[in-house]
């Protein structure tokens, strides 16, 4: 599966820092709404807490994306930087 994550974004349009700036946000948001009580206050104001009980089936799964993608990102961007490197010095 590893394996095909790279092909699968080599010729993707968004830019390497987008990818990690939107990583990151996702990240940020996913874990405020795991751990804090953030989510479960505003269902509540706006009526909809019998969803809380479901949160943790979108919540996790959308964390563990968000921080595979930083990942993702970060590591690109180390392999793009050693690349030009090592471009520059041949």
């Amino acid at each position: 599966m590893l394996g095909i994550l790279p092909s699968l974004f080599r010729n993707c349009a968004v830019k390497d820092r987008t990818k990690l700036r939107l990583g990151i946000a996702g990240t940020v948001i996913a874990a405020l709404c795991c751990f804090t009580p953030v989510l479960v206050i505003l269902l509540g104001l706006v009526g909809l807490s019998a969803l809380t009980g479901y949160l943790d089936f979108v919540l996790f799964p959308a964390l563990a994306f968000f921080l595979g993608l930083t990942s993702f990102a970060l590591l690109k961007s180390k392999l793009n930087k050693n690349s030009v490197t090592a471009d520059t010095e041949q």
